[in-house]
């Protein structure tokens, strides 16, 4: 499996040491790794418009003209599996690192050590995040990302997976739960919930991050919230 990344920072020295770490990292893993340096967040985006399969973005905060924060929220916009790295010499922007789920924040100097260790969690949320379903839909393939997937429920024969848009299909739900990860949990006989997507639970009912409400069975309460806890 390819890993793609984009350092973004003004300085040529300070990009090209993250580069060698990052590599030194790739080798002793075993991945196959390729990167791309950019001076600027303009610079980022235009390579981006023509071309989005970047899986992680290590972003300087200052720089001039947009700035690195800015870079991870227009991206962020369209991309929720990117994972977004801040590395800068300051550490006022901690805070703003949460608006775009960034999964860490480095102080430069950058050490070869804490580098490696972010990058070990960056590449274990690629691989989590690279299960797909395969759904078989009037005669064409689809590859849903799992991270996509919202909840999933049953009416006769049929299941619908909900994503980004509504997916029907002839096949059973325990199929489906055959599939997926324990990120996910089966709710009652008709629905499965993808844990991540849950905003809010009572006893009658779940809230997922989207404000849909999705009414909970008798009974399901105390295990969704065990399963909230236990895998998230």
């Amino acid at each position: 499996m390819s890993y793609r990344a984009a350092i973004c920072d003004d300085s040529t020295t300070d990009a090209e040491f993250v580069g060698s770490i990052l590599h030194q990292w790739a080798a002793e893993r075993g991945i196959e790794v390729e990167s791309e340096r950019f001076a600027s967040a303009d610079a980022f985006f235009f390579r981006y418009a023509e071309d989005k399969s970047f899986d992680l973005l290590l972003l300087d905060v200052e720089m001039p003209g947009t700035d690195g924060v800015t870079l991870a929220k227009t991206v962020r916009q369209e991309n929720e599996a990117v994972q977004i790295v801040f590395i800068t010499g300051y550490s006022d922007y901690i805070a703003e690192g949460y608006d775009v789920a960034a999964l860490h924040y480095l102080v430069k100097p950058v050490s070869r050590e804490k580098l490696f260790a972010v990058l070990d969690r960056a590449w274990e949320k690629h691989r989590r995040n690279a299960r797909c379903l395969n759904l078989e839909l009037s005669g064409e393939l689809v590859r849903l990302p799992l991270y996509e997937v919202r909840y999933l429920d049953v009416h006769q024969n049929y299941v619908t997976v909900h994503a980004r848009q509504d997916y029907t299909v002839k096949r059973t739900l325990g199929e489906f739960e055959a599939q997926l990860d324990e990120g996910f949990l089966r709710v009652g006989r008709g629905m499965i919930l993808n844990l991540k997507q849950i905003r809010r639970v009572t006893k009658k009912e779940v809230v997922l991050a989207d404000g849909t409400a999705l009414p909970l069975p008798r009974g399901a309460y105390e295990p969704l919230n065990r399963a909230i806890i236990e895998r998230t």
